[in-house]
Formats: C-alpha cells, structure tokens, sequence
C-alpha cells in the first residue's frame, strides 16, 4: 500500500510518494484502548463500558479486535476521552485497509492505473 505525504515548500505543496509497503499490522483501535487508554484512567471492561453506555460485551469484542470502531463509537470514545473522532476511526481505517490489502494483493497487481486522455 502506498501513501502521501504533502510537504510545504516556499508556498508551494509537493506530495512525496511512499513506495514502502506497511510490513507490521497497524494497532487496532481496540489494543491501543486497552494498553494506553485503561491503565492511565484506571478503568476495567466493565467500568469503560458503563462510561460509554454501552454493553460489557461490546467493549470486551472491541478490546479483543473482534469489532471495528464505527463512527458511533468514536463518537463515544472521543467524548470520553477528550479527543477527536477522527483520531479513532483514522486508526481503524488503518487497520481495515492493512487487511484488505493482503487480502486483494494478488488482483491488485494485476489492475494498471489509467492514464487521462491529453487534449490536444
């Protein structure tokens, strides 16, 4: 997979391609709750799922990376914790599209990218 990074020079923006594929899976979502999240708040599966009026069950899949965060739950783990939802969904996004990846790599290379026709 292959990524972008825009850097400003003198005004002007250049994007700079990444050609080097992601080797290691991205954190979910879920693991980064449960290793840097729970601990510094004190809080239990049980505890975080009564703070995000959600089941115990919910949060243990999440936890587990057995359930994605949709746009709902970061909205609730955002006004819990004091961030963005974007921070959450941008890190399952992540992960989704490290999967996917793997899993449509072989009809990937064989999908060449179309070139705009030039007016002339």
């Amino acid at each position: 997979m292959k990524s972008r990074s825009q850097t400003t020079i003198e005004g002007a923006i250049m994007s700079i391609e990444n050609s080097e594929a992601r080797k290691v899976e991205p954190t979910h979502p879920g693991e980064m709750l449960l290793e840097d999240f729970m601990p510094d708040y004190g809080l239990t599966a049980a505890s975080l799922a009564e703070a995000l009026r959600v089941s115990r069950q919910t949060v243990n899949e999440l936890l587990r990376g057995r359930r994605a965060v949709s746009p709902a739950m970061a909205l609730r783990l955002s006004r819990l914790f004091g961030n963005t939802p974007e921070f959450w969904l941008n890190a399952q996004r992540a992960v989704d599209l490290w999967k996917a990846n793997l899993e449509v790599q072989k009809d990937l290379e064989n999908i060449r990218q179309l070139e705009a026709p030039q007016n002339t």
